[in-house]
């Protein structure tokens, strides 16, 4: 079957906005071309001055958001919801769509995707990569398929520290939005005692369950095809939501009654431009924020009930 490839033509300026709004539309991350410092970038990793002509010829004032539909998802619902979003947020734009085979898209990005170090100790290794652990790393081994999680974003790299920073052993953890299951898998190869994931897509939840097998953690994770919190039973010394930030808004009334006295929320998913309103949210709800980390323009909170 094929999947459909959305691919949105945007200012670099813009694409801040434009990716969080990309990612609004599917569940399982977007793939982004941005040549604007590539003589940097390049200067920088490989200390050579001389690049690719072809790569010379590349736009450097507009970057291009790729979107993958699955075959049992309507692309035109997507690029409606794109067209109305982009165009409220005054973004010029082009949308252009085209059909990519399945096999083609789940396993041609696998050359990108290497080991990473988040944070003090953890180490993300994808299952097909060979890694020798030093004796202090906790490593995670991941494949995450069609569903949104590898370690490479921003937003779960800096929840994935946040994790490693205020969960204690022993404690049960909720991952709302768990896509690959990350997160989750983080918090119980850190010691969690138990880990409950939640997300709307099936896709999501069958690849949490064999990221979980793959780590020797499944007996540990429960995974859930729902909205947000609402099917979740229970309490939990963690929450975590890697979402975006109007997501994190709607989710937050829900979030006290699970969350054990004491307890810690961690957000992420949040351009710094809606810091601001997720804070707001937070607090209309009897949370403040004990620490941030940024990186790339997005935010992670982790708070506490007042």
């Amino acid at each position: 079957m094929d999947w459909t490839e959305l691919t949105i033509q945007i200012p670099i300026a813009d694409l801040e906005t434009a990716t969080a709004i990309a990612q609004m539309t599917v569940p399982y991350g977007v793939y982004i071309e941005d040549y604007s410092d590539m003589e940097q970038q390049v200067h920088e990793m490989a200390h050579v001055d001389l690049i690719d002509e072809e790569l010379l010829r590349r736009d450097r004032d507009h970057a291009l958001i790729h979107i993958y539909i699955s075959p049992d998802e309507n692309p035109a619902e997507a690029l409606s919801f794109l067209q109305q979003q982009l165009t409220a947020c005054s973004i010029p734009h082009q949308l252009m769509r085209e059909n990519v085979r399945e096999e083609d898209w789940a396993t041609a990005w696998r050359q990108y995707y290497k080991p990473v170090r988040v944070g003090q100790k953890l180490m993300v290794v994808p299952s097909w990569e060979q890694y020798q652990a030093q004796e202090e790393d906790v490593v995670i081994t991941l494949d995450p398929g069609m569903a949104f999680g590898t370690g490479t974003h921003a937003t779960t790299r800096l929840c994935m520290r946040l994790i490693e920073q205020y969960l204690i052993p022993g404690q049960d953890m909720l991952d709302v939005g768990t896509g690959s299951g990350i997160l989750a898998v983080t918090a119980l190869k850190l010691g969690a005692r138990k880990a409950v994931g939640v997300d709307i897509d099936a896709t999501a939840v069958r690849v949490a369950g064999e990221n979980a097998a793959l780590n020797g953690v499944e007996d540990n994770l429960s995974v859930i095809c729902g909205d947000l919190a609402c099917d979740v039973k229970g309490s939990f010394q963690l929450i975590t939501a890697n979402i975006v930030a109007d997501i994190i808004i709607r989710l937050t009334p829900d979030v006290p009654p699970l969350l054990k006295e004491g307890g810690t929320f961690v957000v992420s998913g949040i351009i710094d431009s809606r810091e601001q309103d997720v804070r707001d949210a937070l607090q209309a709800n009897g949370f403040h924020v004990i620490s941030s980390l940024t990186e790339g323009g997005w935010v992670a909170l982790a708070c506490q009930r007042k």
